[in-house]
């Protein structure tokens, strides 16, 4: 076995952004005897989703709003197929989380005159209830909680991604993770008594995408392999506001949705706001499902510009308005040569958040014993679309939950962990090192971008079961090819090396997303079914588990919603 050593811990954090810092600093504020290591494939507090919030974090905090309205609009957001329970979780414990990240973190936000915090309109929302710093709210969050994570020395290993999860022989506890060294490409052991994936979902598997390009869903691809049960992976979600930059690896990233809450315009290459066609009561303020579907539309039926997008038009607001109230965006299109106070700025949709994830309780736990997940890893929450403010807010209240839950569990836990199951770490190593010993092989980027192209084409942002049935074939026959992959050089810093193991992460995900599209044959909010263009409650109000079978094969379990607080109108529960 080629690791070199091995480390033994009371909680593994794998993860570095909110949701991972939130869950490291609860569990030491809570007993700050434990031992507590974050992986993060990143320098600490530079890398992840996290920190390019531009939006904001939905909050209750006016008394004319409510955590019934932040539900209700949730649920509305989500289709009624959320896990209720965690909807709920998420709404009312984020009033006290925003009130800790002040207070005991250090977070500041945008004030009004009388000092109190500025709450501004999001899509979605019937309540301006969203908490911000200018557009760079993230990395306010970020840069503070990270600040607090250096304070209580809590160690971090920077530049090591977590490769796969270990379990004990019953394969129902996981007893640690297997570690790559990216600086000295060695593998490392990390057993823990408990062990926290908090990666980010990172849908990097498309054309167009917003997260960074470091994101591989790499947590998702781990817990799926591990055989961790997840829950309606149909559900992707585009943004429809994503920068296009012709050859830019940045092509994809936010113009956040402030700016159309704020009055932005989307018009088509006639010149016309075509939002009046799809939702003429909300127009471009229409939840993001509504506005991608409605711009993909518009692009798929010739209305787009020459540069394949759309154009979002903000200088009717006024130039000093946007610049000062959107500072991050104009600068970020100023960068690229657009002028977003003053003149249109080119945008697609863009493949922003992952809906599905692991299967979680309301303290962050899994079925598997020991296994914990926060954030984007998850799913559950935001069932079939993710309202704009709740993602940075599901990370931080999610891993506040975890990292008290963790604590809690490892305090009371008697005896030690049980063993890694015997030649399980030895079989990952010569699987992640196969690829060295190859004479002639493909090279991962081509296979990356094929990926890319084909999950954008066919299991994208409008879908059917001709499409799917063709994507899930070429999906197969990329992860063949991925086994005849060579890379050659030395270990330490191999990026063609890290791609590769990114793209057995992406076939993965990729995998399970179409095999759900292809079940649920209904549209309901994110997954859009040409096909089958009606959202049906008497037959998919349900959500779709889904887990790995002995023989490779995705195994999916329709199960109805269990509408403990709400129902769909018309719906009887």
């Amino acid at each position: 076995m080629t690791t070199t050593e091995a480390i033994r811990t009371d909680i593994l954090i794998i993860g570095m952004g909110a949701a991972a810092q939130m869950a490291a600093l609860n569990a030491h504020d809570a007993n700050p005897d434990l031992n507590i290591l974050m992986v993060t494939k990143a320098l600490q507090g530079k890398g992840g989703c996290s920190r390019m919030v531009q939006g904001g974090f939905n909050v209750v905090l006016n008394p004319e709003d409510s955590h019934e309205k932040h539900l209700a609009d949730t649920l509305k957001g989500g289709q009624f197929i959320n896990n209720q329970d965690l909807a709920k979780l998420l709404v009312e414990q984020a009033t006290p989380t925003i009130k800790e990240m002040e207070t005991k973190y250090g977070c500041f936000f945008d004030r009004n005159p009388d000092g109190t915090i500025h709450q501004k309109p999001f899509a979605g929302q019937s309540f301006d209830r969203t908490v911000h710093k200018g557009d760079l709210t993230g990395i306010e969050i970020i840069s503070r909680i990270t600040e607090q994570i250096m304070k209580r020395n809590i160690p971090v290993l920077e530049e090591h991604r977590a490769l796969e999860l270990l379990t004990d022989l019953s394969g129902r506890q996981v007893t640690g993770a297997l570690i790559l060294d990216i600086k000295r490409g060695r593998f490392l052991v990390i057993e823990a008594s408990a062990t926290l994936v908090a990666t980010g979902g990172g849908p990097t598997h498309y054309r167009f995408f917003a997260p960074g390009p470091e994101k591989s869903l790499d947590g998702l691809g781990m817990l799926y392999r591990a055989g961790v049960e997840m829950v309606d992976m149909e559900m992707v979600q585009f943004h429809p506001t994503g920068l296009l930059v012709p050859g830019s690896v940045v092509a994809g990233s936010l113009l956040e949705e402030g700016l159309r809450g704020a009055g932005a315009h989307l018009v088509n290459a006639e010149g016309e706001r075509y939002m009046k066609r799809y939702d003429p009561e909300n127009m471009e303020r229409a939840t993001r499902d509504v506005v991608s579907r409605a711009s993909y539309q518009e692009m798929m039926a010739g209305r787009g510009f020459d540069h394949g997008g759309v154009h979002i038009v903000a200088s009717h607001l006024g130039a000093e308005f946007v610049e000062t109230n959107f500072p991050g965006m104009c600068e970020r299109s100023k960068l690229f040569g657009y002028d977003l106070a003053r003149k249109p700025v080119p945008v697609s949709p863009t493949a922003h958040y992952m809906m599905g994830g692991a299967v979680i309780d309301s303290r962050c736990r899994t079925k598997h014993e020991r296994l914990f997940v926060a954030g984007e890893d998850s799913g559950g929450v935001h069932g079939a679309n993710r309202l704009g403010g709740n993602g940075i807010a599901d990370s931080c209240v999610f891993g506040r939950q975890a990292g008290k839950a963790m604590a809690e569990y490892v305090s009371k836990m008697k005896g030690r962990p049980p063993d890694t199951r015997k030649g399980q770490i030895e079989s990952f190593v010569a699987r992640y090192t196969a690829v060295f010993d190859r004479h002639k092989g493909e090279s991962p980027y081509a296979l990356r971008d094929r990926l890319r192209e084909l999950n954008w084409d066919k299991v994208g942002v409008a879908r059917n079961e001709r499409h799917l049935l063709e994507a899930r074939a070429q999906i197969e026959s990329i992860a063949e090819e991925t086994q005849k992959i060579r890379i050659e050089g030395i270990r330490p810093y191999n990026m063609p090396w890290n791609h590769y193991i990114d793209l057995l992460n992406m076939v993965e995900v990729s995998r399970i997303v179409a095999a759900a599209a292809q079940r649920r044959k209904e549209s309901r909010g994110a997954h859009f079914r040409t096909d089958c263009p009606e959202q049906n409650d008497h037959k998919w109000l349900t959500n779709l588990f889904l887990r790995k079978a002995d023989s490779g094969e995705p195994l999916i379990e329709e199960r109805p919603v269990k509408l403990a607080y709400m129902k769909p109108p018309g719906v009887r529960i």
